[in-house]
């Protein structure tokens, strides 16, 4: 318990002081680069982690079934398909809603991804707690998730600049620190577990390689690359 109560306050601390934070600020000058960097380490979160997850949670889905599964338990894809779409419409919602340029729109905008996003960091806080496989190296997962938090904490300011305030970061902190709490508190039948982490990696799979990746004209090759490399040998030893 107390390895992953200070886990879990590293974690929320990323969201309270993570804009401030650049571990690379001595090499790189650039922000844009850091983004870009930041960015290349979301696309291989995506590849390294959420797809080989996504095996483990329809194997643990599978296995906990009372029932034989039609399509052997292809549910499980089903449902991160259908995270996908969900996230992708909302998004797309939030910028058809945002070209006039209103602040109350804007600031709309901002809510839905942040709703999007503290549904996620809760899933994560519960997790460290009620992990998938308890044999995962916990120090290696809270590192990989410190980095890819860290990515999140420079992309909001860089997106939405004053709207995302001590409010905003107060709410994805709080929603790390509950999923924590709740994973002390009761443990989820594997199969609701299952199912939530399958909708909500299809969250994470649009926010990761469209929504993190910057503009074409805006992009740094050489940065998003090393980003994917430095993250990906991160997460190598997870399994």
């Amino acid at each position: 318990m107390i390895e992953t109560a200070v886990i879990v306050l590293l974690l929320t601390a990323t969201f309270l002081a993570g804009e401030y934070v650049h571990p690379f600020k001595q090499l790189v000058h650039d922000n844009r680069s850091l983004v870009s960097f930041g960015s290349g380490m979301a696309v291989a979160y995506v590849f390294m982690q959420i797809m080989p997850e996504l095996q483990t949670v329809r194997s643990l889905f599978v296995a906990s079934a009372p029932v034989p599964l039609w399509f052997e338990g292809k549910v499980i894809y089903l449902l991160a398909l259908l995270g996908f779409l969900l996230f992708y419409g909302l998004n797309n919602l939030s910028h058809s809603v945002s070209e006039t340029g209103y602040s109350k729109q804007e600031r709309w905008k901002l809510q839905l991804h942040i709703g999007s996003l503290a549904a996620y960091v809760w899933l994560i806080g519960y997790m460290l707690v009620q992990r998938l496989d308890p044999e995962d190296s916990l120090v290696l997962y809270a590192m990989a998730t410190i980095f890819h938090f860290l990515a999140i904490s420079h992309e909001l300011p860089e997106k939405y600049g004053v709207l995302y305030g001590l409010r905003e970061r107060f709410i994805l902190a709080g929603m790390c620190m509950l999923g924590w709490a709740a994973g002390q508190l009761f443990a989820l039948p594997h199969m609701v577990l299952a199912l939530m982490v399958a909708f909500i990696s299809g969250g994470i799979i649009i926010n990761s390689i469209i929504m993190e990746l910057p503009k074409e004209k805006d992009g740094r090759f050489l940065p998003f690359v090393a980003g994917g490399v430095c993250y990906a040998l991160i997460l190598l030893p997870l399994g």
